[in-house]
């Protein structure tokens, strides 16, 4: 694959990343509620198809946050469906530190993040083998913006063996070119109330 050009100003490069960001997580956030219904459910067929394909056993997965998705019934059937499954949400431990994947499941007792997001209480860890990545933004290449962190870049880099990432936005999450800098992975896959639009790498693990 080759990678986007960065922009040689890496200031200019940031400032358009940001407004890129911005914009689309304002537009997610007024979906209205039937399409965002709609489209989630979409998203989980989605899903659901490309997990049968994969066949991973520790999935990793986000709290919805500021409109994004809501992968929670998609996860609680993925778990049904065979009691070797374990499912994690990443958390952070420390600033500019890799984040480390919690053990959850449907009742698991829950704390709240400094940004007053769900997070399992119990620290109770997995290494995943696939993640399902939230995404402000995604371009043809498979590259995102998230919320500038770089976290998941961090913690991909740190993994002994990285897991399957799997890209989940709404298609007006879409563009061009995010501009990728050098910290910057692509996707392996993405998937969007379209189905599964962008495929990097054909196997798990």
């Amino acid at each position: 694959m080759t990678r986007h050009t960065p922009h040689a100003d890496a200031a200019r490069a940031e400032q358009f990343r940001r407004k890129l960001r911005t914009e689309r997580i304002v537009a997610r956030e007024a979906l209205p509620a039937d399409l965002y219904s709609q489209f989630n459910r979409r998203i989980i067929a989605g899903l659901e198809n490309l997990l049968a394909r994969l066949a991973p056993t520790r999935l990793g997965f986000c709290w919805p946050y500021r409109g994004e998705p809501d992968l929670r019934p998609l996860v609680i059937d993925w778990l049904a469906g065979d009691p070797r499954r374990t499912a994690a949400i990443p958390v952070v431990t420390r600033t500019a530190t890799p984040m480390v994947f919690r053990k959850w499941t449907a009742d698991a007792r829950m704390s709240r993040d400094r940004h007053g997001i769900p997070i399992p209480a119990e620290d109770i860890t997995i290494e995943p083998d696939a993640v399902l990545i939230p995404l402000n933004v995604f371009d043809a290449q498979g590259y995102r913006l998230g919320y500038g962190g770089g976290y998941f870049d961090r913690t991909f880099a740190a993994m002994r063996t990285p897991p399957v990432g799997i890209g989940v936005a709404f298609e007006l999450a879409r563009t061009d070119s995010i501009h990728p800098l050098a910290h910057d992975h692509p996707m392996d896959f993405i998937v969007t109330e379209a189905g599964l639009v962008f495929e990097r790498s054909p196997v798990c693990g």
